[in-house]
């Protein structure tokens, strides 16, 4: 079995492996978190996503900052990002869906998806 799957991603919800939800996720290669919530609504701070980097090493973290694009991911987490050797890629979240199942196939990703603005 591989990592999670995106089946869909509409404003307000995703599809995971068939399971739907409607709060913003973190998708790790061991499963799906749908309990995310970060420290301000439209900011992605390291805070934010310091639990789940512990619980997998990863290669690439992939940030859907919602349907327009309004999350702005902190320069904290780029630069602890960068410290870690991790690449980071942010795009609006219908984007951010597709090249989460690309390169989830190939490498370690996490995924953390803002799934409305």
């Amino acid at each position: 079995m591989g990592p999670p799957k995106i089946d869909k991603y509409s404003f307000g919800e995703i599809v995971i492996d068939g399971i739907r939800y409607e709060s913003d996720v973190v998708i790790l290669p061991e499963g799906v978190f749908s309990d995310w919530w970060r420290l301000e609504g439209h900011k992605l701070h390291l805070e934010d996503i310091r639990e789940y980097l512990s619980k997998a090493v990863i290669d690439v973290l992939v940030v859907g900052t919602g349907a327009s694009g309004i999350m702005k991911v902190m320069d904290e987490v780029m630069l602890e990002m960068r410290a870690r050797g991790i690449e980071v890629i942010a795009l609006p979240t219908g984007e951010a869906c597709k090249v989460y199942n690309d390169l989830s196939t190939k490498k370690r990703v996490m995924g953390v998806f803002h799934l409305t603005c």
